[in-house]
């Protein structure tokens, strides 16, 4: 190991250089848990590790997300499949992309190849038109799978979400409480369960002609793009998205206008993902706890897998508001 490779190894598990290297050297003086630590840093930034500490693999689980261009999915990918590597499963990732694979061609690969188990990410069972039959015949097989972001109460299985409905509360009592009447929401189809609740949370913080300022679009800049261009027409000063994506795009549609975010118009995103904090403005956001959601999905997943029989029901993860350049007090 070159020293510049010690030096991410360490930053990576969050120890000393001379730690990674008595872990790598096998000399004493080393937790348990400080050795795994460091062996998962060096499965994380595609290191081999050393013959002596290479060990069998527990077995192959599969993650299942929908995307990579929203960061907030290769964040949960990282939290998940590292959560997995410290059990000593391979995680496989499966990405749909637009005419690609199938999640149900990559499910069916996954199980020609035997895993253990299955976390889908904010998969097909977020939408609540899907046929819920694809993931009781998993069930049926007795395979443990985990779900993340999208509750089927027809599927008996551990669901983790975040709290949309405290999301929206956080957000819409923030642009209120900076003196802000005049409040859209722009979101993703209502066909998937999250905006769902989203939408019945904003109706409910907004109350009477609620719907007169919610615009549905597409999960993307360019979808916050188109609906804040028509929440603007409607005399909106601030405006509540379904992700940090559509919340970009509420800002390029602001400055398109000759408007100023936020001395004129305030925008609120959903996710926090990486790299959000430094945009222009920084973009107030609610986060979702990616870390602790997905450490509980493959806690649930391993209790499946070792037959401890994880309950099988919605853990409600709390969401929280962070404040940053994007949103400010109403001018009108």
């Amino acid at each position: 190991m070159k020293r510049a490779r010690l030096a991410d190894i360490a930053a990576q598990a969050g120890v000393s250089e001379a730690t990674v290297s008595r872990v790598l050297n096998g000399r004493s003086g080393v937790s348990a848990a400080t050795g795994q630590a460091v062996l998962t840093a060096l499965d994380v930034l595609g290191y081999e590790r050393p013959l002596r500490l290479r060990q069998r693999s527990a077995g192959l689980v599969g993650l299942v997300v929908p995307e990579l261009d929203n960061p907030i999915f290769p964040a949960f990918a990282q939290v998940i499949e590292t959560a997995c590597a410290q059990h000593g499963y391979t995680p496989v990732l499966c990405t749909q992309t637009p005419g690609g694979v199938s999640e149900d061609e990559y499910v069916e690969m996954l199980l020609d190849r035997g895993v253990s188990g299955i976390v889908f990410v904010s998969g097909l069972h977020s939408d609540v038109h899907t046929d819920v039959a694809r993931y009781q015949k998993l069930t049926g097989r007795r395979l443990p799978i985990v779900f993340v972001n999208g509750y089927v109460e027809a599927v008996s299985a551990p669901f983790v979400s975040n709290d949309d409905t405290v999301a929206i509360e956080l957000a819409v009592g923030h642009l209120s409480s900076l003196g802000h009447r005049r409040i859209g929401f722009a979101c993703g189809p209502d066909r998937y369960t999250p905006v769902r609740r989203k939408l019945a949370a904003f109706r409910s913080a907004v109350g009477a002609g609620a719907d007169d300022f919610v615009e549905m679009s597409l999960f993307s800049v360019e979808g916050g793009q188109a609906a804040a261009v028509r929440l603007l027409s409607k005399g909106v000063t601030g405006i509540v998205c379904g992700s940090d994506l559509m919340a970009l795009g509420a800002v390029l549609a602001v400055r398109q206008r000759g408007l100023s975010v936020p001395g004129d118009v305030s925008v609120v995103g959903y996710d926090d993902s990486p790299l959000i904090a430094f945009t222009d403005p920084p973009l107030t956001t609610v986060r979702q706890p990616v870390h602790a959601m997905g450490m509980a999905a493959v806690r649930a997943l391993i209790d499946e897998i070792n037959g401890q029989g994880a309950p099988h029901a919605e853990y409600v993860f709390r969401p929280e508001l962070i404040v940053r350049g994007s949103t400010g007090s109403a001018s009108r």
